[in-house]
């Protein structure tokens, strides 16, 4: 049995390797996490470089909510935020040194904290609105509507 050059140099063992099929070809490129992280890396830059405040897409996230279901306890905010524990009470701490979010113990049960949008965090989630729908256009710019709506319920059918 010949041995093709390239395999002769690696000996009986490279060419035993070489032979074995591998079945399970892997290139980052062609995989779904790569495109996900370059689509949110894209959104990430486009959020940054339009929002009005020096907040985060979780900061943002957590006010927009808040403001729609407080009072409330982080951990729920966190649930409907789609953030873990760690993170939820990271982003609130930060909100509560920039003076956006009010916290306090929930009276029925103190191992809890209530939220609330300061005036402040208020007239932050007002002054943002309009920009946060413009960034969201501009990162669906390069899709027809039908390719955003086709996005938007796949998106939702793997989340």
């Amino acid at each position: 049995m010949d041995i093709p050059l390239k395999d002769k140099a690696r000996g009986a063992k490279g060419a035993d390797m070489a032979a074995k099929p591998n079945h399970t070809q892997y290139a980052l490129g062609e995989q779904i996490g790569f495109f996900l992280r370059q689509a949110n890396q894209r959104h990430v830059s486009i959020f940054a470089s339009l929002i009005s405040e020096k907040l985060t897409t979780t900061q943002w996230a957590a006010l927009v909510k808040l403001k729609d279901m407080q009072p409330c306890s982080q951990g729920n905010l966190g649930r409907e935020t789609a953030m873990d524990m760690a993170t939820i009470k990271g982003v609130v701490d930060r909100l509560v040194r920039r003076g956006l979010v009010h916290t306090a113990p929930d009276p029925a049960d103190a191992r809890r904290l209530v939220l609330t949008l300061t005036d402040e965090g208020e007239a932050t989630v007002d002054r943002n609105l309009s920009i946060a729908l413009e960034i969201s256009q501009e990162t669906l710019g390069p899709l027809t509507a039908a390719e955003r709506m086709m996005l938007m319920e796949l998106l939702q059918k793997i989340c």
